[in-house]
């Protein structure tokens, strides 16, 4: 099972020799960020900062920063136990499409009886600051790279909830501190958060918002989950814990957060109140332009007795964010097969953000197959963001880049194969020529066949490979060669 809070964790992997204590003072001016993105390039441990410069809280760093880690908090062996457990659970009645996915999602919510508990207290608030008692420069918020706007926090967890139905939502957004009591909400126009405030700022009415730190990892993992609007990010934390996530009322918020929550900020957004955000050097490697966003005044702050804060480093790949996206990678593979079933097995690359590319093998079966998944990919939930889809053979291993960059360098006519179209790109894309759009390229790099127009004589040709039983022969006697 996962580890229920965030502190258990840290201790397990202190006891593996995978968790570094920094007594000596540190500077969330620059300094820690340094230090953190070194260490993590590294394959470095998990950092616990015991003095950092203008608090007197531990920030926890690097926590889940390899995939050793990621997977031990989560209690799992492999990310295919996931994806493994999820496939098991759907089967035999693949059910299809976006319904499909949300039914889905019921079956394993009701298969293993994990929605959310509520309890009356909890140990993240053992302590309570109201009003002119808060202080939000006593939390060690990163000035992480040189032409930053701001000191930020980089792993709080951002509650809401639609003003229409009453369903929560459960995000991981960029949170730029402007004062001791303000907070700007970098929430992207794609995002479920967003529209909640939308609602409300139309019906002229505020929006509660919770936004908790150093949550149980299941929930940490959640909140960067893709999962549609209407399914809860708890019941799916639930699910990868293997029990079920203690849950607490605000105090001043008609909100719940996780009873094991270390931190939590409780506010109201008041309709059209906008704070210039940002720049900010984000997970793309680049800095994204600083733009006006909600601005979040904090009435209540919960802690526990002695508190810490976790964060992390965003910036040029690879970061904290890798271990990530590779779990949501595997974890939704399952998942993306309901909606387009054509899929054998996908690759997000870390270098490309884990969503500027999708490398995606195919068992191609007619004509004209490869741009068929494509258009499916680019109509799929969060999908619909990607920029470059390459479409290989069954036989290709997508997750080898070597041999995907030589399939799709050597098969791909681009005055045929390649497909240019427009569409919606991620708020932070800095190459589109306007925001929230541009254009998108589908290179098919499938073998051709004639039905397609590929006519030359002798049709396909074949790839090179060793005679099977030469290759065996010298698989056998290799000792000998003295190799």
């Amino acid at each position: 099972m996962a580890y229920d809070d965030l502190r258990s964790l840290l201790r397990a992997l202190e006891r593996d020799g995978d968790l570094k204590r920094i007594k000596a003072e540190v500077d969330p001016y620059l300094e820690v960020g340094e230090i953190v993105d070194r260490v993590n390039k590294a394959g470095g441990p998990a950092l616990l900062f015991e003095n950092v410069k203008g608090s007197a809280m531990p920030l926890a760093m690097n926590v889940f920063g390899t995939d050793r880690r990621l997977l031990k908090a989560l209690g799992l062996n492999a990310y295919s136990d996931i994806s493994d457990k999820i496939g098991g659970l759907l089967k035999p009645e693949l059910p299809h499409g976006f319904v499909g996915v949300r039914e889905a999602f019921g079956k394993l919510g009701s298969m293993v009886h994990v929605p959310p508990k509520k309890v009356k207290e909890a140990a993240v608030q053992e302590v309570v600051m109201r009003g002119d008692e808060v202080d939000l420069d006593q939390l060690p918020a990163l000035f992480t790279w040189p032409e930053d706007g701001g000191s930020f926090f980089n792993l709080g967890l951002t509650h809401t909830k639609d003003p229409d139905s009453g369903i929560r939502n459960l995000g991981l957004y960029r949170l730029q501190r402007h004062d001791k009591r303000t907070i700007g909400m970098h929430w992207q126009i794609h995002k479920d958060s967003r529209n909640h405030y939308q609602v409300a700022a139309r019906r002229g009415e505020r929006l509660p918002v919770a936004i908790a730190f150093g949550c149980p990892p299941a929930v940490t993992y959640a909140s960067t989950a893709p999962l549609p609007g209407d399914i809860d990010e708890y019941l799916f934390a639930g699910f990868l814990q293997g029990r079920r996530i203690d849950m607490v009322d605000c105090k001043t918020v008609p909100l719940q957060v996780p009873a094991q929550a270390e931190v939590v900020l409780e506010g109201w957004l008041e309709p059209g109140r906008m704070e210039p955000e940002g720049p900010f050097g984000d997970h793309t490697g680049f800095y994204t332009p600083q733009e006006l966003f909600p601005a979040l005044t904090i009435d209540c702050v919960t802690t526990r007795k002695r508190p810490l804060l976790q964060s992390i480093v965003v910036g040029r790949p690879p970061t904290e964010d890798g271990p990530l996206g590779r779990a949501t990678e595997r974890f939704f593979l399952p998942l993306l097969k309901i909606i387009v079933p054509d899929i054998v097995d996908y690759h997000l690359p870390e270098s490309g953000g884990f969503h500027n590319c999708a490398i995606v093998s195919i068992d191609k079966k007619y004509p004209k197959h490869a741009q068929k998944v494509m258009h499916a990919i680019w109509g799929a939930h969060m999908m619909s963001l990607t920029k470059l889809i390459v479409v290989v053979d069954s036989d290709c291993d997508v997750h080898d880049l070597h041999e995907v960059a030589w399939r799709a360098l050597g098969n791909t006519d681009y005055a045929r194969d390649l497909s240019v179209v427009e569409g919606p790109v991620d708020h932070l894309d800095h190459a589109s020529y306007q925001q929230f759009w541009g254009g998108k390229a589908g290179a098919d790099a499938t073998r051709k066949w004639p039905e397609e127009g590929y006519t030359r004589d002798g049709g396909w040709p074949h790839m090179v490979e060793s005679d099977p039983e030469v290759a065996a022969r010298v698989t056998k006697r290799w000792k000998e060669y003295g190799l």
